[in-house]
């Protein structure tokens, strides 16, 4: 019923103001199937708790045996019959109340756009249509998708004290200031005399978050290019949002593609700022240079710092909602009309009563525009747009209610920005009264100016080197924001115990106390027996030995540099080599735990990566380290498993779950190879493996699964610990 609703009132007026030819767009059948959505994986953070609220993101799959029909125009026909949808879905529970039901408001959408497929009937024929032709069907695909990602939500009010629009729009987290500084060592794409010659590449960067993307000026023919370029975003949620990179080479043809990267915005907001080397994905060689920036958003005026460099110094988020008693057109208010007969085109036009109006906001150069609403004098818009400040005391916001076909304004209204620095909370919430409109025409809407503050990087606590174990434990309460893994209640982490593999210090762990809901753990009882089997196991470290020869018997990616390509095959000697530190370093690599675990529904085998813990510190801070993973022998880019990067530490907490398509049969013939590497190093022909382990899987019981600690060796390297 909910979906029917949403298709009637909000798809169908979407689609008929999105183009004269489809005016007439009409549903005529609205069947959702019978297959349900199914969550595959749950992840919680509840480190906000000052604001009263409880985040969740949820991994969902939804292949649906829906049925949808539509005219588009008498003669032609269109219609959904089944569609897929895949991604990762963020519901915010918010304000937690004392009293059933506990949570004052649902709000849910998705961060980034979904995977979404839909089978279409019909659809040859109306992209045939007039109008339509610069359409395709990918086309229309990314315009439902991104309906349904930040910053459009879908808002459900449990309590009367809770308002939608509140719900719907509320104000950002804060601003990152992207510096787009050079890139180095990127892969030359051009070549001269029918691919003879290696040339250079004319290479420039797209940055994306959410549904707003930029892209740099092109630097011909070089690898090493210089930018020095500065966007801004801002943020809706964090953690959670992403920016996106991309490289390419711009090419007469189709650009080719010279690698990304990825970096949650929660980790800026964390560190307030951060300037570093970015090594490139899915790509041989390259590094991207940015420097990133937090802006946090305050209403004390004594913050405004305007700059001459044109960088942003506020932001000013308006809420539109609604304008009333509006003009049938311009003739209604204009002057200068001659009274008497009225002209030919108004006789000949044939016109509605009421206008079609939508409303166009200004700042300077930046200009957005509401939808159209069609046939009404008092329209309904329910909006919010943001809009960059850099002088608050100089800028105007222009708002014009405009008439859809002939773009005729229909209203007019001016608001210095300055008129909110002085009013409380910087926030005007009325009715203003339009100019150049009739004589009662008004326009509802709220203008919130927030004041952009860089703040200053909270000091690191230095922890005892005794004390580092009990400290990564104590952080798994405040997990960074990283892939949903299926839900599984912790009853308890073991002792680390003591086992005949000489270890660089023995040291018991904490035991968290256990979680008491009995709800949660009725939900959970198809985990009973894997829980079992994983926190209350006292099985001795198992070591699994990775000597040189058997790890060239598999070819593996982590034995070679990460500039290399996957389908390679050298020889260790023939590689890069292990940094002096390393080489020189006598003692433990440190360990890993990880589980396993083989999901039989789902013919999944499911590898958590949970904890390092005593890794080789590359300098007096610690290690960027990330994990790296194959299922052997499949080592290709699109087979590779990688967790996000920990910074600064050498017992990073990573908490995140990864999946393998594979049968049980398969997975018992294959061997987990699982790298810990370092982020950055000094030399790019540095190998940045700090520590390996390859996991054979053929004597597991993966169906009980288990959790384990692997002590971490590197192989080619006779270390005595």
């Amino acid at each position: 019923m909910y979906m029917e609703k949403l298709l009637i009132e909000n798809i169908q007026p979407s689609v008929r103001s999105s183009s004269p030819h489809l005016k007439t767009f009409t549903f005529t059948k609205v069947h959702m199937g019978q297959k349900a959505p199914t969550i595959t994986g749950v992840r919680v953070y509840t480190h906000e708790l000052e604001t009263r609220e409880v985040i969740l993101d949820l991994n969902i799959t939804y292949e649906a045996d829906v049925d949808i029909d539509a005219d588009v125009k008498p003669a032609i026909k269109v219609g959904v019959k089944g569609l897929q949808l895949q991604g990762m879905l963020r519901v915010i529970l918010e304000p937690l109340i004392g009293q059933a039901p506990l949570v004052g408001g649902v709000t849910m959408f998705f961060i980034r756009r979904p995977a979404l497929q839909v089978n279409w009937t019909g659809m040859t024929n109306l992209l045939d249509g007039p109008g339509l032709s610069h359409l395709s069907e990918s086309a229309i695909v990314d315009i439902i998708a991104s309906l349904m990602v930040l910053p459009n939500r879908m808002c459900f009010p449990l309590i009367d004290q809770v308002k939608v629009d509140q719900m719907k729009f509320p104000l950002p987290r804060g601003v990152v200031r992207v510096h787009v500084l050079e890139a180095r060592d990127l892969v030359a794409k051009d070549t001269y005399m029918m691919g003879l010659v290696k040339g250079k590449s004319d290479p420039y960067t797209v940055l994306r978050v959410g549904n707003k993307q930029f892209k740099t000026k092109t630097i011909k023919e070089t690898l090493n290019p210089r930018w020095n370029e500065v966007y801004e975003f801002v943020i809706h949620e964090a953690p959670g949002q992403e920016l996106e990179v991309k490289l390419y080479d711009e090419d007469t043809d189709a650009d080719d593609f010279l690698g990304r990267f990825s970096l949650d915005c929660g980790d800026v907001k964390k560190d307030r700022e951060i300037d570093e080397w970015f090594t490139l994905e899915d790509i041989e060689t390259g590094q991207i240079h940015m420097k990133l920036q937090w802006f946090s958003l305050h209403t004390n005026p004594a913050l405004l710092q305007e700059t001459s460099d044109g960088l942003a110094c506020a932001m000013l988020a308006v809420y539109l909602d609604s304008a009333s008693n509006l003009p049938k057109d311009h003739r209604e208010f204009t002057h200068n009309e001659k009274h008497g007969k009225p002209p030919k085109e108004a006789r000949l036009t044939r016109r509605t009563n009421d206008p079609n109006s939508y409303v166009e906001f200004s700042i300077d150069q930046q200009s957005q525009k509401s939808k159209v609403v069609f046939a009404s004098k008092d329209p309904t818009y329910d909006e919010c747009f943001t809009f960059f400040v850099h002088s608050v005391n100089n800028q105007v916001l222009n708002v014009e209610v405009k008439e859809h076909e002939k773009k005729s304004s229909l209203g007019k209204l001016t608001l210095p920005l300055v008129r909110l620095l002085n009013v409380s909370d910087m926030t005007m919430d009325q009715r203003f009264l339009l100019e150049r409109s009739g004589a009662n025409s008004q326009i509802k809407m709220k203008a919130v100016l927030r004041i952009l503050t860089l703040e200053k990087r909270e000091p690191k606590v230095v922890t005892p080197p005794d004390q580092a174990q009990e400290k990564v434990f104590s952080t798994q309460t405040h997990p960074e924001p990283q892939t949903p893994v299926p839900a599984q209640p912790v009853q308890g982490i073991p002792k680390v115990p003591v086992s005949s593999v000489p270890l660089s210090r023995t040291q018991t762990v904490p035991v968290p106390m256990p979680s008491s809901v009995s709800s949660y753990n009725e939900l959970q009882a198809e985990y009973t027996p894997y829980r079992r089997s994983t926190f209350v196991s006292t099985e001795p470290l198992r070591s699994t030995p990775s000597t040189p020869s058997q790890m060239r018997r598999y070819d593996s990616h982590s034995l070679l540099s990460e500039n290399s390509i996957a389908s390679s095959r050298f020889d260790l000697t023939d590689n890069a080599t292990y940094p002096e530190a390393i080489l020189n370093h006598q003692g433990s690599f440190g360990q890993i735990q990880l589980t396993l675990r083989y999901a039989t529904l789902r013919k999944r085998l499911i590898v958590i990566v949970s904890s390092c813990k005593d890794l080789f510190s590359c300098s007096e801070r610690g290690s960027d380290t990330y994990v790296r993973m194959y299922l052997l022998p499949d080592q290709t880019w699109k087979h590779r498993k990688r967790t996000s990067v920990k910074k600064k530490t050498v017992n990073p907490v990573f908490n995140e779950t990864f999946e393998f398509a594979v049968s049980m049969e398969e997975a018992r013939t294959r061997k987990l190879d699982v790298a810990v590497k370092n982020n950055k190093m000094l030399h790019k022909r540095e190998r940045k493996e700090i520590g390996m382990v390859l996991i054979d899987m053929s004597e597991m019981d993966l169906i009980k699964g288990f959790t384990e600690w692997y002590e971490l060796t590197l192989p080619g390297l006779k270390k005595t610990n």
